[in-house]
C-alpha cells in the first residue's frame, strides 16, 4: 500500500535513488504528480501544455536530484521546477510577458473597499460563462501575482512554503496575494454583477 507523502521517508528514498535504485524515483514522485500537473494547468490553462510542462519538470527533477537540499520540502522543490517550466512556456506564448514588480510600491498598497472576492455563490459558478470570466481574470493577472495566488489559494500552500518556492520574502507573498485578490475583485465585480444575486454565500475558490 502506498504511504501518504507526509508518512514516507523521502530523504531515504532520495538517498537510495542516488545510490543507484533509479526505479524508486517513480514511487517518489507519484504522490506529487497531481499537484505538479494542476500547478502547471493553473498557470497555462492548456491541458496539453500542462502535461508537457509537468513531464519536463519531473525529468529535470530526476536529472538534478543530487542538487536537492533537504532544508526544503521535496514537494516545494518540485513545484519550483514546474513553475519555471510554466513560466518559460508562458513567455513563448506571450513574448511580452514580464514578472517584474516595483518592490518599492509593494508596501504602499491602499486597501480598497470592495465586496469579499470569495463571495460568489456556487450556483453562479456552475454557469459556464461565469467560470470563463474567472479563468480569464486569473490569466490576466501579472505573472508574479498569479503565481502567488495559485500557490496560496488553489494549492493551499502556506506563506512560508510559497515564499521558499518563489524565492521571495514572506512579506512579499502577503502583499502580492493581497494585490492579486484586489485585482481579481476589481476585474470581476462589474462583469459578475448581473450573475450574482444580493444574497451571497462563500465558496472555496475554484
Amino acid at each position: 500500500m502506498q504511504l501518504p507523502a507526509r508518512d514516507r521517508d523521502e530523504p531515504r528514498m532520495i538517498a537510495d535513488i542516488l545510490s543507484g535504485d533509479h526505479e524508486l524515483f517513480h514511487e517518489l514522485i507519484r504522490p506529487h504528480e497531481r499537484s505538479v500537473y494542476l500547478m502547471a494547468l493553473s498557470l497555462l490553462h492548456n491541458e496539453a501544455e500542462a502535461e508537457d510542462a509537468a513531464q519536463d519538470a519531473f525529468l529535470k527533477a530526476y536529472r538534478n536530484l543530487g542538487r536537492f537540499r533537504a532544508e526544503a520540502r521535496f514537494s516545494t522543490w518540485l513545484i519550483s521546477i514546474v513553475l519555471n517550466e510554466a513560466r518559460g512556456r508562458l513567455r513563448r506564448i506571450q513574448p511580452g510577458l514580464t514578472d517584474s514588480l516595483d518592490d518599492d510600491r509593494e508596501g504602499k498598497v491602499t486597501p480598497m473597499q470592495l465586496t469579499d472576492w470569495r463571495e460568489i455563490p456556487s450556483q453562479a459558478l456552475e454557469r459556464q460563462e461565469v467560470r470563463s470570466l474567472i479563468r480569464q481574470a486569473l490569466m490576466a493577472l501579472p505573472l508574479a501575482y498569479r503565481e502567488v495566488f495559485v500557490l496560496r489559494e488553489m494549492e493551499d500552500r502556506n506563506v512560508q512554503e510559497t515564499a521558499e518556492t518563489l524565492g521571495i520574502t514572506v512579506a512579499s507573498v502577503k502583499m502580492r496575494l493581497h494585490r492579486a485578490r484586489l485585482m481579481l475583485q476589481k476585474s470581476l465585480a462589474p462583469q459578475l454583477k448581473s450573475a450574482v444575486p444580493e444574497t451571497r454565500r462563500s465558496f472555496s475558490w475554484f
